[in-house]
């Protein structure tokens, strides 16, 4: 089997909200091969400087379209193909988006071996520790403290164990901050886990201060309360509570993750499938978190395709946490882009058992958001 062409599909909402709401549009990418099996893969980043990076022309050895690095290999050699694309683009792909477009790529590449093999994705990479796996309903804060309370009944109410409120208002004002915390507690009850995500508003003074405010209301974790590259901050606001401290959707593979678990001495390790190297990183960034005493969780605000990614991996691994699960209500296209339409049951998620990632594309939806 050998690839014939690699696809990128940029899709486009046709109002895009400004938000810290990544599901809005999408970068897909489609591995096509001459056994008639197609893999998909997702990227969640800037999505045109990906596509550049994926469908560029070769430049210099070191400076070349990913598409034409992988065409005419073996897609079974994701290893190889993970090195060899990350040495062709090594001038502006160790980091960033040039290194979150690995990921697409080698997402659809695990696709096409696990749909010709017959095996879900999981399977390939010697998983199988769940039968399905809980998830918390992810979601931005509401514009007022009352709004984001009647968001938590909600979200409670639909069967969620856990829920995470994330973004703005949070950070304009001490008072401001307290008050989102304890509205979204008043609403989801004592028992369900509530995760705080700051959206990288604070210096790490300001941090502790907040944890030590927000301790009463018993958050599950505090998350990315600091711009992700002050590692010597995550570590002082780490020791400095007894909050969970999770973070890791920034980073763009095992080498920043390092930095954060060994200087930033953070407790849960986020990983984004669609940025962090796809499957190969993952696996190889989960084991390195099971060294430390870690536990792991997904990010993923896009589409399913992302959510099917991170449910393989969260189930191929044994320090699974919880997996994220957008909670807002529906986007036109997360909704639309696939043919399976994921859904959580009493705060879980069941595990796919059908080939590859056993998520499609829905061809017919596709080109309206071209």
């Amino acid at each position: 089997m050998k690839i014939t062409k690699v696809e990128t599909l940029y899709l486009r909402q046709a109002e895009v909200k400004w938000q810290c709401d990544s599901g809005q549009d999408a970068l897909i990418v489609r591995v096509h091969t001459d056994a008639g099996i197609t893999g998909i893969g997702e990227v969640d980043s800037n999505p045109m400087a990906v596509k550049g990076a994926i469908d560029g022309p070769f430049s210099h050895t070191t400076a070349t379209g990913l598409a034409q690095v992988v065409i005419g290999e073996d897609p079974f050699e994701t290893e190889k193909l993970w090195h060899k694309m990350y040495r062709a683009n090594i001038y502006g792909g160790r980091r960033g988006a040039g290194f979150h477009a690995i990921s697409g790529i080698d997402i659809a590449l695990w696709d096409i071996k696990a749909k010709a093999l017959g095996v879900p994705v999981w399977k390939l990479l010697g998983g199988g520790f769940h039968q399905k796996i809980r998830c918390y309903a992810s979601s931005l804060f509401g514009p007022t403290p009352e709004a984001t309370g009647d968001l938590a009944r909600r979200y409670r109410d639909q069967g969620f164990t856990a829920v995470k409120f994330g973004w703005d208002p949070m950070g304009q004002d001490e008072a401001t901050d307290i008050a989102l915390v304890r509205e979204a507690r008043r609403g989801l009850g004592p028992d369900a886990d509530l995760c705080i995500d700051a959206g990288l508003v604070w210096d790490a003074k300001t941090a502790i201060q907040r944890a030590r405010a927000f301790a009463e209301y018993n958050p599950f974790w505090l998350e990315e309360p600091l711009r992700p590259d002050d590692y010597d901050g995550y570590r002082k606001l780490a020791e400095a509570t007894h909050i969970r401290i999770a973070a890791g959707e920034e980073e763009s593979g095992r080498a920043m993750f390092l930095d954060l678990m060994d200087r930033g001495k953070i407790d849960v390790v986020q990983v984004d499938l669609t940025r962090c190297g796809g499957f190969t990183e993952a696996m190889k960034i989960a084991a390195l978190a099971w060294d430390r005493g870690l536990p792991v969780a997904n990010h993923g605000f896009t589409t399913y395709v992302n959510v099917a990614a991170a449910l393989h991996w969260l189930n191929s691994i044994p320090n699974a946490l919880i997996c994220e699960f957008v909670a807002e209500e529906q986007t036109n296209l997360r909704e639309s882009v696939t043919r399976q339409k994921l859904r959580a049951r009493d705060g879980f998620l069941e595990i796919p058992q059908e080939p590859g990632l056993g998520i499609d594309l829905d061809e017919e939806a596709i080109p309206r958001f071209l």
